[in-house]
């Protein structure tokens, strides 16, 4: 993959913390900040899906007024052929 070169300007004590953390990790600087930002992307991630789990949830009664009798007729020959391997 390549590499972008990223300046970041930070106070003394962001900087000093990271450079520890870093050390402590056994990793460089860079690889650590490159860390954060992936396991903060993947935060946001799963921020979404529970905020879609807990929408979902919370309006169920609504959907499965509205959508329930058709999903009931299609999701059950579904679940039967997956479960017998088939569709």
């Amino acid at each position: 993959m390549a590499k972008t070169q990223l300046n970041v300007r930070v106070d003394e004590g962001t900087a000093r913390a990271a450079r520890e953390r870093a050390l402590a990790r056994g990793m460089s600087v860079n690889r650590y900040i490159e860390e954060l930002v992936r396991q903060d992307a993947g935060e946001a991630g799963r921020a979404f899906v529970e905020a879609a789990a807990d929408f979902m949830k919370q309006y169920e009664s609504v959907f499965a007024e509205e959508f329930g009798k058709e999903r009931e007729g299609r999701g059950e020959g579904r679940g039967d052929a997956a479960r017998e391997g088939r569709r």
